[in-house]
């Protein structure tokens, strides 16, 4: 009997099941993250036969031990000049990758958690930006009044006003939209197949009927996406990709006006200030939870976000300690120069 090893104990003979199938199938994860996951195996490769000058057809799931991968994290950082973050995500798609195949086949689940115990990097902690009033009456006012226009506009009113994520609005069908009723709502399809019923306003309705009119026929199935693209005749889902490319084109104009701001507009953001805007128009954090989707309220205080004026009334109501206001004002040195009136 031979002791040479089988095709399937080298490490990248799973890669593309683990990349085409189980991500992109089992696993529904989205096509940027199965990019993002492929760049970071295909530097993984490269590593591995150009840089250690390993054969490929010689490297086995055995030789990718905790030295390996923590070597190879040093040559990211001092080679590559690659960011914490950047890091992290490469490590993270190799854990990942090795955890899928140690999943089915016990014999490598030591190889797993040896790389697993690999530290990440430490980042630091970013106050994620959100859109104030303001904001959004530019982002609102950069629409023209025609279809594509109003179609757009409706895209940026629900995605703030119900503060769901691009891909439940993007899931959305007519099957889902309750217009006739008292209580007008759209029932979201979220994470982990959970259900959850979102009310409209007036003005958010009054928007939807007219978009439906000029969008859809009379009677349209109710597995028809409120949003889509037309590709050779043929009715699509609108694409994540799409979406944000429309949120990003509309938001150059309030980058123009507030230049405080040194993110890009995207979808996320405009769920992010809308659940910012509620807490700080003090709606309790279990119905924040409860409007975002969120199972736990630990997941929901991250947008727990005061403006600075709410600090400002803490800190003259002495509410805060000096050493919490501290904390609390640490990395805010604009808003700091802002409410002390300076530039």
């Amino acid at each position: 009997m031979s002791n040479k090893p089988a095709f399937t104990e080298l490490f990248f003979s799973k890669t593309k099941d683990y990349l085409d199938i189980y991500l992109s199938r089992q696993n529904k994860k989205s096509q940027e993250t199965i990019k993002a996951y492929r760049i970071s195996l295909t530097n993984f490769y490269i590593y591995v036969t150009e840089v250690r000058n390993i054969k490929v057809m010689r490297f086995y799931f055995t030789d990718c031990t905790y030295e390996f991968v923590l070597s190879y994290s040093q040559y990211l950082q001092e080679e590559k000049k690659l960011g914490n973050s950047s890091v992290n995500q490469k490590l993270a798609a190799i854990k990942s990758y090795i955890k899928y195949v140690s999943d089915g086949d016990i014999s490598l689940m030591q190889v797993y958690l040896s790389v697993k115990n690999v530290p990440l990097l430490k980042l630091t902690k970013r106050q994620r930006q959100v859109l104030e009033k303001d904001d959004l009456k530019v982002l609102m006012n950069s629409m023209a009044d025609t279809k594509i226009g109003n179609r757009d506009r409706l895209i940026i009113i629900l995605l703030f006003d119900t503060a769901v994520r691009a891909s439940e609005l993007l899931g959305i069908t007519m099957g889902d939209i309750s217009l006739d009723i008292t209580s007008p709502y759209i029932i979201i399809h979220g994470k982990g197949k959970k259900e959850r019923s979102v009310t409209l306003n007036e003005k958010t309705t009054e928007h939807l009927r007219g978009y439906i009119s000029r969008y859809h026929k009379l009677g349209a199935p109710s597995d028809t996406p409120l949003f889509f693209t037309t590709i050779h005749g043929k009715m699509n889902y609108m694409s994540e990709r799409n979406l944000e490319r429309i949120v990003k084109k509309y938001g150059e104009a309030v980058l123009k006006k507030n230049t405080s701001l040194s993110d890009s507009i995207y979808p996320h953001m405009l769920r992010r200030s809308r659940a910012s805007g509620l807490y700080r128009d003090g709606v309790p954090i279990e119905m924040v939870a409860a409007i975002l989707g969120h199972s736990s309220t630990e997941t929901t205080r991250i947008y727990a976000i005061p403006s600075v004026q709410q600090m400002r009334e803490a800190i003259e109501k002495g509410q805060l300690e000096p050493q919490s206001a501290e904390r609390l004002w640490e990395g805010k040195e604009e808003e700091l120069r802002r409410m002390f009136g300076l530039n």
